[in-house]
């Protein structure tokens, strides 16, 4: 197999959730410019069909669905639907995710009085999230003895960050359950269903673009300076520096690979600060 062969994606089906996002979109666009065949999912059908349409006006193909990755019934709809329009699953980008000001500890809202409902909320975001859209999809990949799944994990779960106890404990179990499923999969149904995960730094996006920066000035916060100095490459990261990581984990070239998380961090998790 060449090195390029091995990176070759064209004609497999993938399912990206959160594709409407600032990370999930710039996914499942490179997905589908790679060739692979794109079911887009985010909660709206709106913001579905506006980033498969924009997948299509480049080239790709794409198809919308819309559904809640926290309900089951959603998920195993949507995975129906990407049966009946293409008649397999071969990549499965868990992309949906975020956090809930709710639980987020600060001077105003004290670790003690977070409110149960908010912490639920996030838990149920990220991990639940998760790990519905790996039963329904992973049980087709069983079936089809063959699959890949990519969940989209956080610093924030190696190095807690603080006030954000929701996200960082659900990233950090999100972490967990790829290594258990990895095992899983290839112990009980196939080696040849993968399951990894990507670990992002710090990237500005829609949801945290105005905690890293002042909305008035664009320059830096507080918070988001000490990020840029916490990471050797002093900088925030841009979406597509995800995309070769993301294409290597969905490919054959990562064959042999299963239960890793693949910082993708600017050198932040290295360094400790002296």
């Amino acid at each position: 197999m060449s090195i390029r062969s091995a990176f070759d994606i064209s004609g497999k089906t993938a399912l990206v959730t959160g594709a409407t996002g600032s990370l999930g979109g710039e996914m499942a666009c490179m997905l589908a410019a790679e060739g692979a065949r794109v079911a887009v999912v985010s909660r709206t059908a709106e913001r579905s069909e506006a980033a498969a349409a924009r997948i299509r006006d480049a080239g790709g193909e794409a198809e919308p669905f819309a559904g809640d990755v926290q309900q089951r019934g959603d998920v195993e709809r949507i995975v129906q639907g990407v049966q009946d329009k293409w008649g397999r699953l071969d990549i499965l980008v868990n992309a949906a995710g975020g956090n809930d000001p709710g639980a987020t500890a600060g001077p105003d809202l004290k670790f003690f009085d977070l409110p149960a409902e908010a912490l639920e909320n996030v838990m149920r975001l990220n991990l639940l999230g998760t790990i519905f859209p790996c039963q329904v999809a992973g049980a087709v990949m069983a079936s089809q003895g063959v699959g890949c799944i990519v969940n989209i994990s956080s610093m924030a779960a190696v190095l807690p960050l603080t006030r954000v106890i929701g996200y960082s404990a659900t990233k950090a179990g999100i972490n967990n359950f790829t290594h258990w499923l990895a095992v899983h999969m290839a112990q009980e149904y196939s080696v040849d269903i993968r399951v990894n995960a990507i670990a992002p730094g710090f990237f500005e996006t829609d949801q945290n673009r105005f905690l890293l920066r002042n909305r008035e000035t664009g320059e830096l916060s507080e918070r988001g300076q000490k990020i840029v100095d916490h990471t050797p490459m002093a900088r925030f990261g841009d979406a597509d520096e995800l995309l070769g990581a993301l294409l290597w984990l969905a490919s054959p070239a990562s064959k042999f690979v299963t239960g890793i998380v693949v910082p993708v961090d600017g050198g932040f998790s290295a360094y400790a600060g002296v």
